[in-house]
């Protein structure tokens, strides 16, 4: 059965021998800011704390099973069938396990990114060159965010055509490839333009093809000049 929030708190509070200042001080310390009457009226019921000054006060009054103090019995309590000396031989093989070493969690491991060093090209996607990957059209730059492994070169692309996979002046970066397979997206010259596109090849011919659905495919002519520089590069 629910409990009395606001009893629950005072229980607690008396407990610690806190004063209803003396809570008020401690949760100024966490940033939450009410008086000792807005304690009071907490306590008597008539109005109710916040989920954030809730689950404060219940850090502050070590109030460590929230559910059963505030619902009633936990269905979720390991221990909840337990007596108290089982409940207590429970906690004793816990304390075991973590002392082996053996059962401790492993936490999250923060992945070291060396900055790397890669060539990005001055001109973007859709600017317009066929000697894009000459090396006047490059500047070095150190790269702190993961670059995948078989990258050569960055790129940014112009316009929206391949949204919503890619945005406007985002860079991409390219696997210097001569040859790709039909659906692969890559880096080409064709006839004046460079474009950022899907390579699609079938029966009816060659095609260059935007994601964003509002855009046509473009055509590969017989007598288009046509180059691939590379491969969206990807781990």
């Amino acid at each position: 059965m629910k409990k009395d929030i606001g009893k629950v708190i005072a229980k607690h509070r008396k407990a610690m021998k806190l004063s209803q200042i003396d809570l008020a001080g401690q949760l100024a310390e966490h940033n939450i800011v009410i008086t000792n009457a807005g304690i009071s009226a907490w306590e008597k019921g008539n109005t109710t704390p916040s989920a954030e000054a809730l689950l404060t006060v219940c850090e502050i009054l070590k109030i460590n099973d929230i559910y059963t103090e505030f619902i009633g019995e936990n269905p979720l309590d390991p221990f909840k069938d337990l007596n108290t000396e089982g409940t207590q031989k429970a906690l004793e093989y816990i304390d075991l396990l973590k002392k082996s070493g053996d059962y401790k969690k492993q936490s999250a491991k923060l992945i070291d990114i060396k900055p790397r060093l890669m060539k990005i090209a001055l001109i973007s996607a859709s600017a317009g060159t066929g000697n894009l990957l000459d090396e006047e059209n490059f500047e070095m730059m150190e790269i702190s965010e993961p670059v995948p492994k078989k990258a050569n070169f960055g790129v940014y692309i112009t316009g929206d055509s391949m949204e919503p996979r890619f945005h406007d002046e985002e860079l991409v970066w390219i696997e210097q490839k001569d040859l790709l397979e039909s659906g692969d997206i890559g880096l080409f010259f064709l006839d004046g333009m460079t474009y950022i596109k899907k390579y699609v090849v079938n029966k009816s011919g060659t095609f260059l093809v935007s994601l964003n659905a509002k855009y046509k495919p473009i055509e590969v002519g017989e007598y288009s000049t046509f180059k691939i520089f590379g491969k969206l590069a990807e781990d």
